[in-house]
């Protein structure tokens, strides 16, 4: 999304053998400006057969990555992409463009109004923040829901287990984020592009480990491990490292071809944990065979499709447990509705009926992804947030500014979630002056904090399933911190065995009463009406329950 913010097994099938010489370009076909795409091959299908199909589609193969059959290709046929299609070994080509971004529900200028028929006080009960540890953590009542605050007295987590943070990027300089940033494991996977992310900072255009332009990357890692330090705040694992995977642009656009590479690098290098708050554009579904698409759409989104499940099944094979937003749509995953966006970048965007069985939104619906919902300081799901029995795993706190409806915490930044953010974007964003002071209007929702030594960190309140995720990625660190054993000279827990632990510890929530629950006097349309299937023990709201960090370190496995 101009910086906007969500979330989300491959069958074998034998080689197919490939006659390419027969392959005839159109006669109108002719070339055009290179263009940069990323090439998917079909189960079983060898790198070898697959690059002599590029080739003669017209491609050139500037990168591979094996282990999963993708390609980045240049090409300046305007056909390549059809010809891909038109090829027996070759799932498809995506050209190389937004595809992407991390889910956050921005608020408009209005909410962050004080209305004068604002409700009054009244008896709505909202969780507050824990007390006696670091200078801000009274602000996080998502610490205390979750009871990452008693579960810090058992395990605070280990610097042995490893969390990659797949996202915009993360601000090292932070001195919350600096204790616990491991530096010689994080890596750019995503180089600026000048057309959406503005004028490269560094020449190379790959922006260096340890920042972030976007922001989302820095506020996501606060919550799942910023340090206990004294300073600040403190996250659901103050005591795990912290993994920068950068597969977002500054811009808040995600790839395919970085994020694919990024898990499997996570794979490839034993992190344990992997939080995911994006989804794949530019369609909001990923279709293998949607009629209103276009045969070279289909073909793109199937290779999207299959990419991305190959990677996610590389990584959680070796050992990653998997952690996504599911989205904040305020829809239900198993009955999607037509989709009215996509695609959302490029081509206009046009009317696609949705069909649950053949359509996927991704990383949340793909393989051993764990699913995660946002709730309020209520503990109601947010307006916003996505849910449904098929995919939803646990629910967490993601922020709510609206809720607490007739009290006077209603509209107000407190029912956000709060965590470290970069001065650079908040300069950029209007909230921060030049010279590092935060302006008058931005005084309720930024925070600043300096060291003795004058390193000062920056913290603002967002909101979405974006923030629920790292809440539950933090606890399922905390898990593999808890029980993880050294095998071969590592130090981990096999991905099932965290998410078994994750979702039989969470604390039970039944669906509201009645279970149709609407947001109208929230001022929210009927299309934010939502409805709750399941029981106590699992259902579309909260999944298993509201995860639980001291539950899931004190009962034993």
């Amino acid at each position: 999304m101009s910086k906007r913010f969500t979330v989300g097994g491959v069958a074998t099938a034998a080689a197919l053998a490939l006659t390419v010489t027969g392959l005839v370009a159109p006669a109108n076909a002719g070339t055009t400006s290179t263009r940069t795409f990323t090439v998917v091959a079909k189960d079983g299908v060898s790198a070898s057969t697959a690059i002599a199909a590029i080739k003669a589609a017209g491609g050139t193969v500037v990168s591979r990555t094996d282990s999963v059959g993708m390609f980045r290709v240049a090409s300046n046929r305007a056909d390549f992409a059809s010809r891909v299609a038109g090829t027996g070994s070759l799932v498809g080509a995506s050209e190389r463009k937004a595809v992407g971004y991390a889910p956050r529900a921005d608020l408009d200028k209005v909410e962050r109004e004080n209305l004068a028929n604002a409700p009054k006080k009244g008896t709505v009960e909202l969780a507050k923040g824990p007390t006696g540890l670091d200078p801000l953590d009274d602000k996080l009542w998502g610490l205390s829901m979750i009871h990452a605050d008693r579960a810090r007295a058992v395990e605070d987590g280990k610097a042995d287990v490893k969390v990659g943070i797949l996202d915009t990027g993360v601000d090292a300089s932070n001195p919350d984020i600096a204790p616990n940033f491991g530096w010689s494991l994080s890596k750019n996977f995503a180089p600026d592009m000048t057309d959406i992310d503005g004028a490269c900072e560094v020449a190379s255009c790959l922006d260096p480990i340890g920042t972030d332009d976007g922001g989302h990357g820095t506020h996501v890692a606060g919550t799942v491990g910023a340090a206990a330090n004294g300073f600040g705040v403190s996250g659901v694992a103050p005591g795990v490292k912290l993994v920068e995977l950068k597969g977002g642009q500054d811009s808040g656009y995600f790839f395919l071809d970085p994020v694919v590479n990024a898990l499997v690098y996570a794979g490839d290098k034993g992190l344990d944990v992997v939080n995911m708050s994006f989804y794949v554009d530019p369609w909001l579904y990923n279709c293998t065979n949607n009629p209103t698409d276009s045969p070279e759409a289909r073909a793109e989104q199937r290779a999207i499709i299959t990419a991305m499940k190959r990677a996610l099944n590389y990584a959680h094979d070796h050992g990653v447990t998997l952690v996504g937003a599911l989205g904040n749509n305020h829809e239900d995953l198993g009955k999607p509705r037509v989709d009215t966006s996509s695609p959302d970048y490029g081509p206009a965007p046009y009317h696609r009926p949705i069909d649950n069985d053949t359509c996927l939104d991704l990383p949340v619906e793909g393989p051993h992804v764990i699913g995660v919902s946002s709730v309020g300081p209520s503990g109601r799901k947010a307006d916003y947030s996505n849910y449904g029995t098929e995919q939803i795993s646990v629910a967490a706190p993601g922020g709510w500014y609206r809720d607490g409806y007739g009290t006077d915490a209603y509209r107000t930044d407190a029912n956000m979630i709060l965590s470290s953010y970069p001065k650079k974007v908040l300069q950029e964003e209007g909230a921060v002056d030049k010279d590092g002071n935060i302006l008058p209007d931005a005084q309720s929702y930024v925070f600043k904090q300096c060291t003795a030594g004058g390193a000062c960190g920056y913290y603002t309140y967002l909101q979405g399933t974006s923030m629920a995720s790292p809440h539950a990625a933090g606890v399922a660190s905390l898990i593999v911190s808890r029980f993880g054993t050294w095998r071969q000279g590592e130090f981990g827990l096999a991905p099932d065995t965290v998410e078994k632990q994750l979702t039989t510890t969470a604390a039970e929530h039944a669906c509201p009463q009645p279970r149709m629950q609407t947001y109208q006097r929230e001022d929210r349309s009927g299309q934010f009406n939502a409805y709750c299937e399941g029981d106590e023990e699992f259902n579309g709201f909260y999944g298993y329950g509201i995860v639980d960090a001291y539950a899931a370190v004190t009962t034993p496995m």
